[in-house]
């Protein structure tokens, strides 16, 4: 249970973190895909305006970043000298590395990292290093980007009685698909029967012989919220904490999509929120304080500014081991976390 437990849809990011102004005051916050009129730039003005003590923004665009930077300056002008700026391409693991670095160098603690930025098409393409876009962006990414900061995230959870937080933003979309770890890249590779997707999704396209981009992201989506599984299994009794989010908002995801997926899009969700609204429970999963341990078992799936329950892929235990595992294969390391 959150501490908040009459916060709903309609609360705003704005809210929450007004909320839970005493938690972010100080705090190293890091959060990635920030760009004019998303979510992540609803994160953003809304902790820039409860004084951090440095505000990282990540995204692969500069003039993006910069847009939104203004805004926080006028907005929240004193808080305009914690904001740094991140160049980061999360389907280059050169500019995750180096954007890693740049954060290294200038703090020793990261309170939290929103993982936040995503991307959804409908055509099979790849990233810079050769693995299909959407799981090597969504998950593979994130994953090296988050190993590459947990010097500084362990730090952080040891040096205070806050827990360090990874907040992963996953989606309903995760319904889609559970890991095909006999076909991660989607190639129409047989798969046993615990990796089809459900029997609604398989109503509709059949059995899979080709790249289904639908797939690809639904599985992207649950690799999100077994990575919080996974980080959970190892980092708790260390002090740092994973929360997988569903937003629920028509974001610019969907730049990618033809007609056809954007009307597939419309029909998953009744309500859509406003970007403040869609960013507000991410803020819950990453401040409340009633969140430094987990509730209990299997609670760490959040949407609507509380606890929810995933698909019974997504919240498998020994599917986010394997990941993890498989994680480190297609990076071609091993971390010690």
């Amino acid at each position: 249970m959150t501490s908040h437990p009459d916060f709903n849809e309609k609360t705003t990011a704005t809210v929450v973190a007004s909320a839970f102004a005493e938690q972010i005051r100080n705090k190293n916050v890091v959060i990635t895909g920030v760009a004019p009129k998303s979510l992540g730039e609803a994160m953003a003005v809304a902790i820039a305006a409860q004084s951090p003590a440095k505000l990282f923004l990540a995204s692969r665009t500069k003039e993006k970043l910069e847009k939104v930077t203004k805004k926080i300056s006028t907005e929240s002008p004193q808080a305009t000298s914690a904001v740094e700026l991140v160049y980061l391409d999360l389907a280059s693991q050169q500019s995750i590395e180096q954007a890693a670095s740049q954060i290294s160098s200038s703090v020793d603690a990261v309170d939290v990292l929103i993982n936040n930025a995503g991307v959804m098409i409908l055509t099979r393409d790849n990233t810079a290093d050769g693995l299909e876009l959407q799981f090597g962006t969504n998950h593979i990414g994130h994953f090296l980007f988050t190993q590459l900061l947990m010097k500084q995230l362990l730090y952080a959870g040891s040096k205070s009685g806050d827990s360090a937080r990874v907040i992963n933003v996953t989606s309903e979309g995760h319904r889609l698909s559970p890991i095909r770890f006999n076909d991660y890249f989607i190639e129409g590779k047989d798969v046993p029967d615990e990796e089809q997707p459900p029997p609604q999704i398989t109503a509709i396209y059949g059995k899979i012989k080709e790249y289904n981009g639908w797939l690809a992201y639904g599985q992207s989506k649950t690799a999100n919220s077994l990575f919080s599984l996974a980080l959970n299994q190892r980092l708790t009794s260390k002090g740092v904490i994973s929360y997988a989010v569903h937003p629920a908002i028509w974001t610019n995801l969907n730049r990618n999509l033809d007609e056809e997926g954007n009307s597939i899009l419309a029909k998953t969700g009744t309500y859509w929120k406003s970007e403040d609204e869609g960013a507000a429970t991410m803020l819950v999963a990453a401040f409340d304080p009633l969140l430094n341990d987990l509730p209990g078992p299997g609670e760490f799936y959040l949407s609507d500014c509380q606890f929810k329950e995933p698909a019974p892929w997504a919240k498998d235990t020994d599917a986010a081991d394997r990941l993890y595992q498989l994680s480190e294969k297609l990076l071609g390391r091993k971390f010690d976390t």
